[in-house]
């Protein structure tokens, strides 16, 4: 391993403690924000450390192929001290504001689709009740009056036809009809 090789595998090392620290610190704030339940931590461990590993390992495999020297492990530790002392807090702060910018931007969508969708189509549902109320109204008042002014008319038929019906013979369903008509106009009207 030339000399130019480990200097870049130690600054690849250096910058991996740098993100292994990152991710610690952004896995920590979510863990926080989400309100995460105690048997979770485990598995949110695991996976920081499995991604941890990832990333270790892919870096260590671009810079050197793979190989594992003990001055790899001081450049992570160089990289995680240097991350805590001097950026622990910016990225923090950073990750902090990812967060409200992402709420933000969740309030903001779900108002706009309340406002823009589900509203208008509450707003229609009741226009339409009411105009479907007052049209059952207003067809309810027509047919009152229809049937009142058609009333004498049906008497004055009846009286004229009175001759006629000892020579007809009325089927059964017809007086039933006949009957539940007349039951219907006098529960009606008798109001």
């Amino acid at each position: 391993m030339t000399l130019h090789v480990q200097f870049q595998t130690i600054f690849m090392m250096f910058l991996s403690g740098i993100c292994i620290g990152a991710l610690f610190d952004i896995f920590h704030v979510l863990s926080g924000k989400l309100r995460l339940p105690r048997w979770t931590i485990p598995i949110v461990d695991s996976i920081y450390w499995i991604v941890a590993i990832i990333l270790v390992f892919k870096m260590l495999i671009y810079s050197n192929e793979g190989q594992v020297r003990i001055f790899i492990f001081l450049g992570m530790g160089i990289g995680i001290c240097f991350y805590f002392a001097l950026l622990s807090s910016l990225v923090i702060r950073l990750t902090l504001i990812l967060i409200r910018i992402i709420v933000a931007i969740y309030r903001f969508l779900t108002r706009t689709v309340e406002i823009l969708i589900i509203k208008p189509i509450i707003g229609l549902y009741r226009l339409t009740v009411i105009i479907l109320g007052f049209l059952l109204a207003v067809a309810i008042f027509l047919y009152r009056i229809v049937l009142q002014l058609l009333y004498p008319v049906w008497r004055l038929f009846l009286w004229m036809t009175k001759p006629v019906h000892k020579y007809l013979v009325i089927p059964d369903w017809l007086k039933k009809l006949k009957g539940r008509i007349i039951a219907l106009y006098r529960r009606i009207f008798s109001k």
